[in-house]
């Protein structure tokens, strides 16, 4: 039997002589409450209610189910953001904890430096980079140990000529031997290092992180390679420098690094602040004569550039020719009360990208601006780059140039 959905119905009653059935229709309420009432309180009485259609109820439980969704959607955006807002209270709480253990720096040198004249930019030999060409590592290689810390596997060689190594894989490798040659170039404080494209490492076993990097005949593949200098004392992590705590604040040499970093998308600007994740700057002090020592600040680890700039793991990436040249365009956005404004996110985007004055730029151009597209080539070349990847590099490289080149013009005299 069918009923309508305005709130008829059908009682059936068990009497002694047969069931007998009676039709409610919406007009009796009073009725149906009654029946109802009487429904609950006798056992042999059931009140039955037409069931609704299938049609009716459909798009009722689609809103419920949708709304449920989002709600779980809110929440679970919501829990992600609270966790990470407690992991990094955890490290910026660790962080302090690690430098007011550490005390202050035991520096010895009398003078402090971000940058050196690099002479004549256009002849700088960035294929060689700091170390030039003579300087590169010399098989045969050996094995002394690896190292478990760090985000990639490295383990530590000496070369033919008894010089220490510290050897890394991964896709930080490329990046970074560009990014330093770039930055060796235009006069700021690298280490020397060399992308070697295959050799051998003998005596390399008994491995963990680097087993999926050295064949068990001790071959290898595309790795950099760092130069251990013992004469330089140095200083990392806790010991290290923060974008805003260093001798330097308001220089054009600091700013013009700033700039640098954001001309490579280096997003990994970790500093001394993030020790608890490990900070990607140090201090190097180095003899300059007799009784002479000088303390070198610089970046030690450029292994987030040449890809996408971001914030995030979703929105980065390191060596990356398309997502370099995707993000070209952003990146001089404009100029505003002397400052220039930028596309650029990162580990720390307020620190590096923010009070950059046109005058660093102009700063930094001068130098920047004197570099040829063949020195960007060798560079990449030297860095394991594509004949490909190179034309794209260097193209977007040019660009960026171009764009800090036009903020120098427009706002010259």
């Amino acid at each position: 039997m069918n009923g309508n959905a305005a709130g008829g119905g059908l009682c059936v009653e068990h009497a002694h002589n047969g069931p007998v059935v009676r039709f409610v229709n919406a007009r009796q309420a009073t009725a149906g409450e009654k029946l109802a009432r009487q429904a609950s309180q006798n056992p042999h009485v059931r009140f039955f209610r037409p069931p609704i259609p299938q049609e009716s109820l459909s798009p009722h439980l689609e809103l419920s189910d949708t709304a449920d969704v989002l709600l779980y959607v809110v929440i679970a955006i919501a829990g992600t953001f609270a966790v990470a807002a407690c992991v990094r209270l955890v490290w910026r709480a660790r962080g302090m904890y690690r430098i007011k253990r550490a005390g202050p720096r035991r520096l010895r040198a009398s003078h402090h430096a971000i940058w050196r004249d690099p002479g004549d930019v256009a002849r700088a030999d960035m294929a060689g980079g700091p170390g030039g060409p003579g300087g590169a590592p010399a098989e045969p290689f050996r094995f002394v140990e690896e190292h478990l810390i760090g985000s990639q596997p490295c383990v530590s060689v000496r070369d033919a000529r008894n010089r220490l190594w510290r050897v890394k894989w991964g896709d930080e490798v490329r990046s970074e031997n560009f990014a330093v040659r770039l930055a060796w170039a235009c006069g700021f404080f690298a280490e020397t290092t060399y992308f070697i494209a295959a050799g051998t490492i003998d005596g390399a076993d008994g491995l963990q992180r680097a087993r999926a990097c050295i064949g068990e005949d001790c071959r290898f593949a595309d790795a950099r390679f760092e130069l251990e200098d013992p004469a330089v004392r140095k200083m990392f992590e806790e010991h290290s420098w923060a974008w805003n705590d260093n001798p330097f604040l308001g220089t054009p040499q600091l700013n013009g690094l700033k700039v640098l970093v954001m001309l490579l998308s280096d997003w990994d600007t970790k500093d001394r602040r993030d020790v608890a994740r490990g900070s990607n700057t140090a201090i190097f002090e180095h003899r300059v004569s007799r009784w002479r020592r000088e303390a070198r600040y610089l970046i030690t680890d450029w292994g987030g550039s040449m890809g996408r700039w971001g914030n995030n793991f979703v929105t980065r990436g390191r060596w990356d020719p398309a997502g370099f040249a995707a993000q070209t365009p952003q990146f001089v956005t404009g100029v505003e009360g002397g400052l220039v404004q930028f596309g650029y996110s990162g580990q720390r985007t307020a620190d590096v990208s923010g009070g950059i004055r046109t005058e660093d730029v102009r700063w930094l151009h001068r130098y920047l601006g004197r570099i040829t597209d063949e020195q960007l080539r060798a560079a990449l070349a030297a860095s394991g780059a594509s004949a490909e990847d190179a034309g794209s590099f260097a193209r977007s490289l040019r660009e960026r140039i171009a764009q800090l080149g036009r903020v120098t013009n427009a706002t010259s005299g």
